[in-house]
This record gives C-alpha cells, sequence and structure tokens, in this order.
C-alpha cells in the first residue's frame, strides 16, 4: 500500500481509469454542522491518494471535476453520506454512483452485518481496522494512523464490487440495484435540503 497525501486538491493530470473508489473524513456526521475535511480516492490499484482539503476555501477543482466527471464511476461504501458532503461542501453533485453497502443490503440477506470492516472481512477476508474512525480529521497534519485508515477505506472498494456484483446477479438484483444508486444523488440532496430523518416515501 502506498499512500500519497495532497494538500488541497488532487494534482493535475492524475488519472484514475473507468471507476475508482472514493470515501470522505469529516469532523462528526452531521452534514449541515460537521466540515468535511478529507477525501481519498484509489484506482483499485493498491494506492491512496489523499486530499486534505484547505477549509476556508474547499477550491479543489480537479477533485470537484472527478467527482462529476459522467465518464467515471465513483465507488462507495455507504455513499450516501459522502455524496451529501460533497455537495454541501464542494458544491458537486457526484454521479455515477455505486454503493457496496447498498449492494450488500441488497445481495447478502442472510445477515444484518454491513458495516465495511464486516463485509470486506467476509468477501475478501480481509480485516481493516476502524481504531481512526473517530479520529480529529480536522488536525494541521494527519498523523500516520490516521492516513493508513483513511487509505483502507477505499483500497478494498473495488474488488468489494466485483463480489457483490456476482451476488447480485446471481440473485436477481442488479437492475434493482443499479436504480437504487442511481437515485443515491437525489437521496443525499434530500439529506442536505432537510429531509435527511424523514422518509418521504413512507404513508405518514
Amino acid at each position: 500500500m502506498t499512500v500519497h497525501l495532497h494538500k488541497g486538491d488532487l494534482p493535475s493530470g492524475l488519472s484514475f481509469g473507468a471507476s475508482v473508489a472514493v470515501d470522505s473524513e469529516a469532523m462528526g456526521l452531521n452534514v449541515l454542522r460537521d466540515p468535511l475535511c478529507v477525501a481519498q480516492l484509489s484506482a483499485g490499484d493498491g494506492d491512496a491518494h489523499l486530499v486534505q482539503l484547505d477549509r476556508s476555501t474547499y477550491d479543489a477543482p480537479n477533485l470537484k471535476a472527478l467527482l462529476a466527471d459522467p465518464g467515471v464511476e465513483k465507488i462507495f461504501h455507504f455513499g450516501r453520506f459522502d455524496i451529501a458532503m460533497f455537495a454541501h461542501y464542494l458544491g458537486v453533485v457526484t454521479k455515477p454512483v455505486y454503493c457496496t453497502k447498498i449492494a450488500s443490503k441488497l445481495a447478502r440477506t442472510y445477515t444484518d452485518r454491513h458495516g465495511l470492516k464486516d463485509v470486506t472481512r467476509e468477501l475478501l477476508s480481509v480485516d481493516i481496522s476502524k481504531a481512526q474512525q473517530s479520529s480529529d480529521w480536522g488536525a494541521k497534519i494527519l498523523s500516520a494512523d490516521q492516513q493508513a485508515y483513511a487509505a483502507s477505506d477505499v483500497l478494498n472498494l473495488h474488488a468489494l464490487k466485483a463480489r457483490l456484483d456476482d451476488m447480485l446477479v446471481r440473485e436477481g438484483r442488479a437492475e434493482l440495484a443499479r436504480a437504487c444508486f442511481d437515485f443515491l444523488p437525489v437521496r443525499a440532496q434530500l439529506d442536505v435540503a432537510g429531509w435527511d430523518e424523514v422518509d418521504i416515501f413512507a404513508h405518514a
């Protein structure tokens, strides 16, 4: 594993191919309150690129262009949160997208354990640490442990997607999953607009 730390934005000319694994770190889980601090990306090649964002400007044109690029699929785990954060702080609609958590919930109906750690352990026999999940991502200098944690959240997503795609096809739910992925940016926009706790599809 190689971790590349970039200040403010991705370097110009960096390519991730047709799909890129993406995650983010923030000061908490409230999209409107807790600032976005870090975005991490991987092409699935064992390298991870961490962008430590400038929270005074969020001026990251290369990152924004990649997130909005219609020719690059963005792979997330629980993309709803990250997509909402990118919409609110970077002003970008992230698509097209794929969410391994949604795929897991549709394909792995034999379990209720759909966290990244559990899915990665079962499908890839890889153990990842979540010890740094609640650390201070707004720190001026990210520790080596923080960087390793952030990288681990994206390094396995391509392999997870491949395994989950096979399961979705086997269970006859691939088209349903794709429809859910296509709707995910809209679900994130609803979160940003204040409908994060409201199920607008419910009867009541």
